[in-house]
């Protein structure tokens, strides 16, 4: 087809065409409330404009050191304010950050750290037992650096410096650009390793953007409201709300620690509007003692993903002030960008009922093109009736631009143009989808998936263990919690539960260890296949 008149002579310039980069954020609130708090961390206090000029010292000093274009920087850090500043500093050299999670043991980190060939690597103290076991265990010889924040007492410096004599020379005006193209990456981030070595996903900075935006616009985020940093940061870099909050120049509370006092506290004395979550931690504030509980200053808006909560959960949350939004999400998707959007007549339907509708995972944030449930064999939409299974699958600019150094599992993640999320679930006549199971038996303990394959994998290492099979039990802490069902070998008639438990605790990371051990004969098909939906109907009656 020959050009039409609006193709020519009408291109992109400097004028009309710039890349989408979430970093442009910082700077605009920087520059128009340079005075209003950004930062609050025990007794650091940092104002917009400190914010801005601490990430363009970190910046300076990365480039200072070669880091640029393409570079990884991972960190291993919890939710402390190094750990924002990084978000915006390494990618304004044009690297990548890659946030590392802190509940991984040193062998998973080791091979992070050589599968992403980390250059610089900013830890804090508190993680040094683990990080000093990768360092020793992986290939890559990254810079070190230490973060020596003053909320934490014990650790070991193990860098050649600390983050803040790492950044005092730093220039604060330093002049970073916006990427010559939005597609290059920003962050790195690694799935659990559900099926064998954890996949690094990569986010471009256009994705990086529009998913911050949706936030803003899903959360009904006002200019200035005040986050409760509850969800780990490095976690899919925090659903990108470490961006978000720079959209309406909101402030940051950082936490340490997720604990029910400390939560309380931080509600009452910063007079917070928003907090995002597991499961686990609205059983921690529902569960609170009456001593840790303080009044909450007006109705504060918790986000939720994960497994969906149950009713009673819900239920006690919003008696207890918190308005509950449900989101659903991914790794690949840049965390939630699925939203249970609330109607207000559902608010006339009997609280049981109410805490139903608000358990599904619900329709596509703004920024997402499509969501759809589909069967994966025929690529056909299932029809809108709460009943036909399908996988849940994703397109638009909110996807990750695939799994790094790995096509063969990008083109089966785009199979027809969709990413397939290996989620199960139906389609509501409202357009509405709810999970019903998960492809690959993953389990979602506390907002971290579990497979369930690794762990029968150490299982099976047992000496006196025959057969093991691990599903997802209900809990009410945590969402979901490891299962397992174990056949003992002949001669081994004495293995108990607290020594298959003891066991997985020496090799695996505590969060993936069964906190339920049954003896029994699996159940199995006529070709000797495990079903593992008889040993779930089991594990709720464990």
């Amino acid at each position: 087809m020959a050009p039409g008149i609006y193709d020519t002579d009408l291109d992109k310039n400097p004028a009309n065409y710039q890349a989408l980069s979430p970093l442009s954020f910082l700077a605009r609130s920087a520059a128009v409330y340079p005075d209003h708090p950004a930062v609050i961390h025990g007794d650091i206090r940092l104002s917009y404009a400190e914010f801005y000029a601490r990430s363009r010292k970190l910046a300076s000093a990365l480039s200072k050191r070669g880091i640029g274009k393409g570079d990884t920087v991972a960190i291993m850090a919890p939710n402390v304010p190094a750990m924002l500043e990084a978000h915006y500093g390494v990618p304004m050299t044009g690297a990548v950050i890659n946030t590392l999670n802190i509940r991984l043991d040193a062998t998973a980190i080791a091979f992070i750290l050589d599968h992403g060939e980390a250059k610089v690597l900013i830890t804090d103290r508190e993680f040094s037992d683990t990080i000093k076991q990768a360092l020793t265990l992986c290939k890559a010889k990254p810079f070190v650096i230490d973060i020596d924040d003053p909320t934490y007492i014990g650790g070991e410096l193990l860098g050649e410096t600390d983050y803040e004599a790492f950044i005092a020379p730093g220039d604060p005006d330093y002049d970073w650009q916006l990427p010559a193209d939005e597609w290059d990456a920003i962050a790195l981030n690694y799935t659990s390793g559900t099926t064998g070595n954890p996949k690094g996903v990569v986010f471009h900075h256009r994705g990086a953007y529009l998913l911050a935006m949706g936030n803003v616009v899903t959360a009904s985020m006002r200019k200035h409201p005040v986050y409760l940093w509850t969800l780990p940061m490095f976690h899919c870099n925090g659903w990108c709300f470490t961006w978000s909050l720079s959209v309406v120049a909101g402030t940051h509370i950082c936490l340490r620690r997720t604990e029910a006092p400390l939560i309380y506290d931080a509600l009452a004395q910063y007079g917070v509007t928003h907090l995002c979550g597991a499961p686990v931690v609205m059983g921690m504030l529902i569960n609170a003692t009456e001593a840790e509980r303080k009044p909450l200053p007006h109705r504060v808006e918790f986000f939720t993903a994960a497994a969906p909560p149950p009713a009673s959960v819900i239920g006690s949350m919003e008696e207890n002030g918190f308005a509950i939004t449900h989101l659903y999400g991914l790794t690949e998707t840049y965390g939630p960008s699925v939203i249970n959007d609330w109607h207000e007549e559902w608010n006339e339907m009997p609280a049981q009922e109410r805490a139903s509708m608000k358990a599904r995972q619900g329709v596509r944030y703004p920024v997402l093109e499509d969501l759809s449930v589909r069967d994966p064999d025929t690529m056909e939409a299932v029809p809108k009736d709460g009943e036909t299974m399908g996988e849940v699958m994703f397109r638009g600019n909110v996807i990750m631009k695939g799994y790094l150094k790995n096509p063969t599992a990008s083109q089966e993640a785009f199979g027809g143009g969709w990413y397939h999320s290996g989620d199960l679930g139906v389609w509501h006549p409202d357009g509405y989808i709810q999970l019903r199971d998960r492809s690959k038996d993953i389990i979602i303990s506390g907002g971290e998936n579990i497979s369930s394959i690794e762990v029968e994998d150490t299982l099976y290492k047992h000496p006196g263990i025959l057969e093991a099979a691990v599903v997802a039990k209900p809990d009410e802490k945590w969402g979901e919690t490891p299962c397992a069902f174990v056949t003992r070998r002949t001669g081994h008639e004495d293995l108990t539960e607290e020594d298959v438990i003891a066991y997985c605790r020496e090799n695996l990371a505590h969060y993936k260890c069964p906190r339920y051990v049954v003896f029994a004969d699996l159940p199995k098909t006529s070709t000797g296949k495990v079903q593992k939906f008889k040993l779930r109907e089991m594990a709720e009656e464990v």
